[in-house]
C-alpha cells in the first residue's frame, strides 16, 4: 500500500504545450525532478524533449509518445545504474526545446561600415534585415547556450546572433567592390554570400540561419542629399534649354510681366528677321553665324569586373589583369564574375569573357 502511495505521487504524462510565440526552451517542473519508471513522454511536432541527469546531456527525443523503460533509455541506463527494474522515480529534468522556425528577426549595423566605392571614394554604409532561426540540434543548444535556464525565449540568443551577422556582413559588404549604387541590385547575392559566412558560427551553437535578408543598404543621410542634388541636375540635363524652358512657360502666364517681357522681345527679334530678310536694302542687315560643329564622340569605357571565389569577392579588375588571372587558371569558364550594369553574378562562360576564356591552350600533351 506503501509503495502504491508512492506511485501514485508521481507525474504519468510528460509533455508541453506551448502558448507562446518566442519561447525557445522550457524546462518541465516537478517537485524534486522526480520522474517514474514507466511514465508517458509526449514530443510534438516541432519539438525535442532533452534529458539532463546529474548535470549531463543524457538523451534527445524527438516528436513521438515514449514509455520511459530500459529499452528505450540506454544511456539514462547507464548513468543510474538502476538494478531494481526501475521500479523506484529516477531523477532527470527534461527541457522541451521548440524546433520550428522563429521568422522576422531583425538585424542591423549600429555603426557604419567603412567602404571603398569604385566611383565616389570612401563610403560608409548601413545596412539592415531579417532572418529566420531554427535550433537544429537541441542537446547541443542545451549544453552551449541554455545551461539551466527554466525559460529561455528568443530574444536571449538574437542578440549573440546579431553580432555574428553585424561581423560577417561589415566583412562581405567592406570586400565586395560592389559599387554603391548598384548594391540594390545584388542584395540576393549578398545575402547568401552573408549567410553561408555566418553558417558554421552559428551551427556551433546548435542552430541554422534557414533564410536571410538585406533589406536595404543605405548610405549617411548628407551624401544621400548630395546624390539626390546630383540625380537633379542630371534630370534638369542643359541648364540653358531648361532656362528657355521656364521661360517659355512664363510667356504662356497672360498678364504676367514675364509674358510681356518677353512678347517685347519677340517682336524685337522678328522685326529683327524681317530686316535680315530683306537682303543689302534691309535696314539693319546682319550676317549669320553658322552654329558649331558636334563634339567629337567619346571613347566607350573599359568594363571593370569582379570575382567571387569561396565565398568571397575580389576586383574591380581591367582587361589586363583579366587576362593575367585567365593565364594563370585563377580565373575559368566556371568563375562567377560581375560587371556593372550586369543583371548579378554569372559565370564566365556566360559573359563576354568567354572569348577570352576559349583562346587559353589547353594543357600540354603528356609525355
Amino acid at each position: 500500500m506503501v509503495f502504491d502511495f508512492l506511485k501514485g505521487e508521481f507525474i504519468d504524462v510528460i509533455s508541453w504545450l506551448d502558448d507562446t510565440r518566442d519561447t525557445m526552451v522550457w524546462r518541465f517542473d516537478r517537485r524534486g525532478q522526480a520522474i517514474k519508471y514507466g511514465a508517458k513522454l509526449t514530443v510534438r511536432e516541432g519539438q525535442a524533449a532533452v534529458f539532463i541527469h546529474e548535470g549531463q546531456l543524457a538523451d534527445v527525443f524527438g516528436p513521438g509518445l515514449y514509455m520511459l523503460e530500459t529499452n528505450n533509455m540506454p544511456i539514462l541506463t547507464t548513468l543510474q545504474h538502476w538494478d531494481h527494474g526501475f521500479q523506484s522515480p529516477f531523477k532527470s529534468e527534461v527541457y522541451f526545446v521548440n524546433t520550428t522556425r522563429f521568422n522576422d528577426q531583425k538585424w542591423g549595423t549600429k555603426n557604419p561600415i567603412m567602404a571603398r566605392d569604385p566611383e565616389f571614394g570612401p563610403v560608409r554604409l548601413r545596412a539592415f534585415g531579417t532572418y529566420s532561426l531554427r535550433v537544429t540540434d537541441p542537446g547541443k543548444f542545451i549544453t552551449e547556450i541554455v545551461g539551466t535556464d527554466g525559460e529561455f525565449t528568443a530574444d536571449e540568443i538574437s542578440f549573440q546572433i546579431r553580432n555574428v551577422i553585424v561581423q560577417q556582413a561589415s566583412q562581405v559588404l567592406a570586400k565586395s567592390g560592389i559599387p554603391v549604387l548598384d548594391m540594390a541590385a545584388n542584395v540576393a547575392d549578398l545575402g547568401k554570400i552573408i549567410a553561408n559566412a555566418i553558417a558554421p558560427q552559428v551551427g556551433e551553437y546548435g542552430l541554422s540561419i534557414p533564410e536571410f535578408y538585406i533589406e536595404n543598404i543605405s548610405l549617411p543621410e548628407e551624401v544621400e542629399k548630395a546624390l539626390d542634388k546630383r540625380t537633379s541636375m542630371g534630370v534638369v540635363g542643359d541648364l540653358n534649354r531648361y532656362m528657355q524652358f521656364n521661360a517659355a512657360e512664363g510667356m504662356g502666364q497672360p498678364g504676367s510681366a514675364m509674358g510681356a517681357a518677353m512678347g517685347a522681345g519677340m517682336g524685337a527679334g522678328m522685326g529683327m528677321g524681317m530686316a535680315q530678310n530683306m537682303g543689302p536694302w534691309g535696314a539693319a542687315q546682319g550676317t549669320a553665324t553658322p552654329p558649331p560643329p558636334p563634339p567629337p564622340p567619346s571613347a566607350p569605357a573599359a568594363k571593370l569586373w569582379h570575382l567571387a571565389v569561396d565565398g568571397s569577392t575580389s576586383g574591380p579588375f581591367g582587361a589586363a589583369e583579366i587576362a593575367k588571372a585567365i593565364a594563370e587558371g585563377r580565373l575559368t569558364r566556371a568563375t562567377m564574375v560581375w560587371t556593372p550594369g550586369q543583371d548579378g553574378w554569372k559565370m564566365a562562360a556566360e559573359t563576354e569573357l568567354a572569348g577570352l576564356l576559349d583562346q587559353v591552350p589547353p594543357p600540354p600533351p603528356k609525355p
